[in-house]
């Protein structure tokens, strides 16, 4: 449980509450469709509090949910309170001006990331998001989203700087990034942009909750073939297990599936065991600065 929901943030007590919530009804030996023939939900409302989708959560639902799983008292309020964070205080993507521009899955993103204690994110195409440049992100939402506004890919690009403050906050969040060797060669924005967002890198990853890896062409065939993804680990690693997160042009989602995670958790130790450490990694990209 969070020790001090007063000063949890919403995505955080979302998340501790889908989980615990999810917990009592296994624990009460209670189908999802039992629950929710039982309270008239749709099937949906309840998955959604169980995984953290909902923006805030009622109270009323909470109380409904522990007295059919005959939670104790104490529990019941700690949930409560949970809940009472979710109606009274918002994340930063949930102001009016982010909105229009985030898209149902990658706010799940950015909830994973802002109560994550750890990331794990493979990249085959392009600098992991923590690490971009103000320019580099502003070139790749030009270039995906030209149909939108000046004004929206402003509001893009200040998400984008907007996360990455997770590397600075207290305590930081810690970023394992292995990068495929095609993203340091591949021009995003003319040779400047590429020059500073490789120098980027290089800055970041001296700071202790940094760690970057390059899977160099000569690796030839790896574990990260199939496609870019994410892994949220967390604090409590009882309450809240590791999450994998994908994104194709479409959207992004979330799979909390323990194969899907295992899969990709393996796929992830394999290859920061077969790429090159930190300091050799830190020089092939200063090598592809020079080349740009």
């Amino acid at each position: 449980m969070i020790t001090d929901i007063e000063s949890a943030t919403p995505a955080l007590c979302r998340l501790q509450l889908g989980s615990e919530l999810r917990e009592l009804r296994l624990k009460a030996g209670l189908t999802s469709r039992q629950v929710t023939r039982k309270l008239l939900w749709s099937p949906s409302k309840l998955t959604r509090l169980e995984t953290g989708e909902n923006a805030s959560v009622e109270t009323a639902d909470v109380m409904a949910l522990c007295q059919i799983y005959a939670a104790d008292p104490e529990t019941t309020e700690v949930l409560k309170g949970y809940a009472a964070v979710t109606k009274t205080r918002r994340d930063w993507w949930q102001s009016p001006q982010y909105r229009p521009v985030i898209s149902p899955g990658f706010k799940a993103h950015l909830g994973l990331e802002a109560t994550a204690s750890a990331v794990q994110n493979y990249e085959a195409e392009y600098v992991p998001g923590l690490l971009q440049t103000e320019d580099y992100v502003r070139v790749i939402h030009q270039r995906a989203h030209q149909g939108l506004s000046a004004e929206d890919i402003d509001r893009l690009v200040e998400v984008r700087m907007t996360r990455q403050e997770v590397l600075r906050r207290t305590p930081p969040l810690k970023l394992m990034a292995i990068i495929n060797e095609s993203v340091l060669h591949r021009q995003i924005g003319g040779p400047k942009i590429m020059r500073a967002q490789l120098a980027h890198i290089v800055e970041a990853a001296a700071a202790p909750n940094v760690r970057v890896q390059v899977v160099p062409f000569k690796l030839g065939r790896h574990p990260g073939m199939n496609g870019a993804f994410t892994i949220f680990q967390f604090r409590d690693r009882v309450a809240l297990k590791p999450i994998t997160y994908f994104e194709n042009l479409a959207d992004g989602w979330v799979s909390r599936r323990e194969a899907d995670v295992e899969r990709h958790e393996e796929a992830f130790t394999d290859l920061q065991a077969m790429a090159p450490g930190p300091q050799e990694s830190l020089s092939l990209i200063k090598d592809a600065m020079k080349e740009h």
